[in-house]
């Protein structure tokens, strides 16, 4: 299925993927817990569960909830940290590679020395050809999302740059802005300061209340909210960035948010994605992934093309 030299190969940074589907960060564990439902390789790519410098046990529950239209979260980047994850992690890394599994890392932090400390040791890592960068993390020293403000991003996209030599770097952006500065003149600073691909979006700041206890329904009082209710907001950015930073800078972007079936996909690919990331999808059913590839393969043939990548950004004007 969509192996090499099919319509459905492509890359991302230089990366070759047999498709364009991955699963995203934070949604199929660290690296082949997936592996007994889907066989991973049949997607484009794997993100790792984001680590990062020391252990976290993240937020209480309830920390997932089901909602009308998708799903919150507030897990607290929960993870067993670097030092663990070298250990115990890296060998799998590894031998999904061998395996023709294509592995992307994921690193969070509070700090850019946090950043730079894990990006550092995933740098090493055989099998590992790309670090996505979650810079939706408060900054500890600036108070703000990193993803929010474009100098903090400059320096921290550059500082991991200097430390991922031997990788490719990509960011994943959060949708929000904070005030008057927008998702693109974010994007504008990831990709001047060195990034390789863009990941658009992390999910959206969110909340939900009982209304019979009065208390939020999540024991961090707030998430992120993610699944078919953020997608049209997600393409529409996924568009302007491409339009006004990506086409014109050659760097592509992996687009994320609601994808469930093949024509969310498309969608995205359509407004200027070169491939997209899965991830409430594998909640909902964790060998989706497949459809959504046998979805894309028959549409691409549809539109006439030859491959997927003709198809990329060609969202045509309005009547």
């Amino acid at each position: 299925m969509a192996g090499p030299g099919s319509i459905l190969s492509t890359t991302v940074a230089g990366i070759s993927l047999r498709n364009p589907v991955v699963l995203a960060a934070g949604t199929c564990g660290y690296v082949d817990e997936l592996a007994d439902v889907i066989d991973l390789t049949r997607v484009g790519a794997v993100v790792t569960k984001s680590i990062t410098a020391s252990p976290r046990e993240g937020n209480p529950t309830w920390r997932i909830i089901e909602t009308r239209a998708g799903m919150m979260n507030a897990i607290g980047l929960a993870n067993v940290g670097i030092e663990a994850f070298l250990l115990d992690y890296a060998p799998k890394v590894a031998a999904a590679a061998r395996r023709g599994v294509t592995v992307i890392g994921s690193v969070a932090g509070y700090s850019i020395e946090e950043y730079v400390t894990v990006a550092a040791a995933m740098n090493a890592l055989d099998g590992m050809p790309a670090v996505e960068l979650n810079v939706s993390c408060p900054n500890v020293h600036g108070g703000c999302e990193f993803g929010a403000d474009p100098a903090a991003l400059r320096e921290l996209v550059s500082a991991v740059g200097a430390a991922l030599p031997a990788r490719k770097l990509f960011i994943k952006l959060s949708p929000i802005a904070v005030g008057k500065v927008g998702i693109v003149e974010v994007a504008r600073a990831a990709v001047e300061s060195g990034a390789d691909a863009l990941c658009l979006c992390n999910t959206m700041p969110a909340m939900a209340i009982d209304v019979h206890t009065r208390k939020p329904r999540l024991a961090n009082r707030t998430g992120g909210l993610s699944g078919p209710a953020v997608h049209p907001v997600v393409v529409k950015i996924v568009n302007d960035v491409y339009r006004q930073v990506c086409k014109p800078a050659s760097v592509p972007i992996v687009g994320i948010g609601g994808v469930l079936s093949w024509e969310d996909a498309a969608e995205l690919v359509l407004a200027g994605a070169s491939a997209v990331e899965m991830g409430t999808g594998l909640f909902v059913d964790p060998r989706s992934p497949l459809a959504v590839v046998r979805g894309l393969e028959k549409w691409v043939r549809d539109q006439g093309a030859t491959s997927i990548t003709h198809l990329v950004g060609q969202v045509g004007e309005a009547p």
